[in-house]
């Protein structure tokens, strides 16, 4: 992906979710809404790493990583819009997009819900021969979850080619890391369990394609799983329904002088790259696909009611066939 292309995979990621803002404050987006803006570098640049075959594994702040990782913005927004056109069928809402199609495997409401499932994606490819790398992101809030000791034990134990990804943005909700966690140096914390394990700049797009590249590198060689920490930020609160009362907002001032997307804008300026005419061009560009997203969305249709137990219960002459 070129620098070119990360940058507008970044203004893609922020206008959708902009957007998606808007349409929750007009109840067209329901249940809960939990948004990545301040966060675009680190969805761009560990999908700039991996290859279309790879495995994803989720958070419920996954917006950005399923676009980026190809999951169309029409498909992504009908499925907050509950359409059946959306890629989980409109079943899942913004918190359980799925795309096996894309290889992105969630999506997960649950906090650490992810790792366990990417340690069973990575041995089953392992188990088979299958050459191929998992990567999972989540925030730094899970690695006080069970899930997160027990899977990034048992990879190590195993030699599995997961690359684990922590999104560190210093607020598991709403709890700053100082005050839920005693050695705040996670990279130190993973390293315990024998793997090898580094931190990057999550601001800067390039910073952690560098990053991500070294660790499916070193994954790919046969070296065992990764931890690398991204230090980033969101903007915005934990969700739409967040008071935000945890944190002030000179803090989120001050870290949106770091904002990822001004910061490679005045890269690509500087390398003769970018010109307003061109920047200008790339929002336009990204504004209509968002937009087209949108209409399609809202002329969705609904899944019928009588597929409701869809998914939810097994039919029984089925289950006896297989």
């Amino acid at each position: 992906m070129s620098d070119l292309a990360m940058l507008r995979t970044m203004l893609l990621i922020r206008r959708f979710e902009e957007r998606a803002a808007q349409l929750y404050g007009e109840s067209k987006i329901r249940g809960f809404l939990h948004l990545c803006i301040g966060e675009e570098a680190v969805a761009v640049g560990v999908s700039a790493a991996l290859e279309p075959d790879d495995n994803v594994v989720s958070t419920y702040r996954e917006h950005g990583h399923a676009l980026v990782r190809g999951v169309g913005a029409d498909a992504v927004m009908a499925e907050m819009f509950g359409r059946s056109e959306g890629c989980s069928g409109g079943r899942g809402g913004s918190m359980h997009l799925f795309d096996v199609q894309h290889r992105f495997f969630g999506g997960n409401a649950i906090v650490g819900g992810g790792l366990p499932v990417a340690v069973g994606l990575a041995l089953a490819d392992h188990l088979r021969g299958v050459q191929r790398t998992t990567v999972c992101l989540f925030g730094e809030g899970a690695m006080a979850e069970g899930e997160f000791h027990e899977s990034v034990n048992l990879a190590t134990l195993w030699h599995l080619p997961v690359v684990f990804c922590c999104e560190n943005n210093l607020y598991a909700m709403g709890s700053a890391l100082t005050r839920t966690e005693a050695n705040t140096d996670l990279v130190l914390k993973a390293a315990a369990y024998g793997l090898a394990a580094w931190s990057a700049d999550g601001m800067d797009v390039r910073a952690v394609h560098d990053a991500m590249r070294r660790a499916v590198t070193t994954v790919r060689d046969g070296s065992g799983p990764v931890f690398v920490e991204m230090r980033t930020y969101r903007f915005r609160a934990h969700s739409m329904y967040d008071p935000e009362l945890y944190r002030s907002k000179d803090e989120v001032a001050e870290w949106k002088h770091r904002d990822p997307i001004d910061l490679e804008v005045g890269r690509l300026r500087v390398d003769g790259l970018l010109d307003d005419a061109g920047l200008s061009a790339l929002q336009d560009d990204v504004q209509r696909e968002v937009e087209a997203a949108v209409l399609a969305a809202e002329n969705g249709t609904d899944e019928p009611v009588e597929q409701l137990t869809r998914h939810v219960y097994a039919d029984a002459a089925e289950e006896v066939r297989s």
